[in-house]
């Protein structure tokens, strides 16, 4: 199973492109808590199922982030493939608002990766694909010996292509 994902765009590269970093939620770090799958509340289980109705939950990470409850559920599908699901929990509500996997570099597109680069970025050791609910792709570029927070983001919607230079909110 993957390690937890973190979102934040790292000080070092964006600086190297010109850009400050973003800060985290109120300078606060994540509260991370991991759970057993069958203590996931009502409505997180439900998003999960109609989300994807074949993942086998296999770990659950509950992150308080700034003023913002996550709950991170990775799991299988039926295929075998590994899939991650960020689900924002609020007043008892919960929506799915990422789907996350990982990918190889040659599997992300050219247009991506030509950005990546143009930007300063070396070939990442790890990709993570997080499809978004309004259609848009972030890819998350980690490097090599940072494997907790992604050396770049970049963002693939609606035929565009855009490096991000602030934390996606998610």
């Amino acid at each position: 199973m993957k390690p937890a994902i973190h979102v934040f765009v790292a000080a070092g590269l964006l600086a190297a492109c010109g850009a400050d970093p973003a800060p985290s939620d109120h300078g606060q770090s994540d509260i991370v808590t991991e759970l057993a799958p069958e203590d996931l509340p009502g409505p997180v289980q439900a998003a999960v199922s109609a989300t994807m109705p074949d993942m086998t939950v296999m770990e659950v990470l509950r992150k308080e982030r700034g003023d913002r409850v996550y709950f991170d559920v990775e799991g299988e599908r039926a295929d075998g493939s590994e899939i991650e699901l960020d689900i924002l929990f609020a007043d008892g509500v919960a929506e799915v608002v990422e789907i996350q996997r990982d990918l190889a570099w040659a599997d992300v597109p050219g247009d991506v990766r030509d950005a990546a680069f143009e930007a300063g970025a070396a070939e990442p050791v790890r990709i993570i694909e997080s499809v978004q609910t309004d259609g848009s792709i972030i890819y998350e570029l980690f490097a090599d010996g940072m494997p907790s927070d992604p050396a770049m983001e970049v963002k693939f919607h609606e035929g565009q292509v855009e490096v991000l230079t602030e934390r996606w909110p998610h």
